[in-house]
């Protein structure tokens, strides 16, 4: 493991936490002492779920795992996302992408998989920050489903795997979410709140107004709070919640039993314990 890197985290204004004081409860000490990776789905995740902790960790690095807009021309996309990043203070250097399409992903699950296994070797984060399997949109599950796999290859192959942090990413169209800002509680696990200042809204506003074409109104997201926590272990071959599923809704190429099964398909490919990823 990398050693201490206490650059990382930035000396809290005055009536402001600290990413120790909001996350020290949920994570082992030595997740924050090194550096963050986000994995999302989209090119706004990360600042829609996580602009509190991403503006907070100078030396993180996020990986898109699709480019958003199957139409969209990616060149734009990724000047987009640059434009946000750097708002956040995070170079171009930063910014990965694992170059599947929008919906995708779920097709691709086992290759993608070994493609974020060969990140986590070579920048060897302490901290993974996904997105929670909530039936809420296959690329989220999909992302939430790598991470999770990856972790346990490192696993299996003797290395220390960073901890993974859920942050709260409502998809397009979803459903109220629970209070919590998840879908479900699982097994009554902390959730950490973070209220964004006004400083911290503006901010959230100005990069998600890199990405405005995306169709979400920035404004109203830019004022919610935002919600972590550690991330359960999951049964990829089980439904994630009770109820109707956002991908039950008819949704070009995917239903929810048709992702479950490409998801088993991919345990399989991967020599992984179906039961659970990690």
């Amino acid at each position: 493991m990398w050693p201490p890197d206490e650059s990382q985290h930035q000396v809290p204004r005055e009536g402001e936490e600290s990413v120790a004081g909001v996350l020290g409860p949920l994570l082992p000490a030595q997740a924050l002492r090194g550096s963050a990776l986000f994995v999302t789905a989209h090119p706004d995740d990360a600042v829609r779920g996580a602009s509190w902790l991403l503006r907070r960790s100078p030396h993180a690095y996020v990986v898109h795992v699709t480019p958003g807009t199957p139409e969209a021309h990616d060149q734009l996309l990724e000047q987009a996302s640059f434009e946000a990043l750097s708002l956040a203070g995070l170079g171009p250097e930063r910014l990965l992408s694992l170059g599947t399409r929008e919906r995708m992903a779920s097709q691709e699950l086992a290759t993608l998989t070994e493609c974020l296994v060969a990140l986590l070797k070579a920048l060897r984060p302490t901290l993974l920050v996904v997105h929670p399997y909530e039936g809420g949109h296959p690329d989220h599950d999909a992302a939430a489903f790598i991470s999770h796999a990856a972790v346990a290859l490192l696993v299996r192959g003797g290395r220390t795997p960073p901890s993974l942090l859920e942050m709260a990413v409502p998809a397009c169209g979803h459903p109220a979410p629970h209070p919590s800002g998840f879908q479900s509680a699982w097994d009554d696990r902390p959730v950490a709140t973070v209220a964004l200042s006004a400083e911290d809204r503006a901010l959230k506003q100005r990069m998600l107004a890199c990405q405005a074409s995306h169709g979400w109104d920035s404004r109203s997201a830019s004022s919610a709070p935002e919600h972590y926590r550690l991330a359960p272990r999951y049964d990829f071959t089980r439904p994630p919640r009770a109820g109707r599923l956002l991908y039950d809704v008819p949704t070009p190429g995917m239903t929810a039993v048709r992702w479950r099964r490409l998801a088993r398909r991919a345990l399989e490919q991967l020599k992984l314990t179906e039961a659970s990823a990690h």
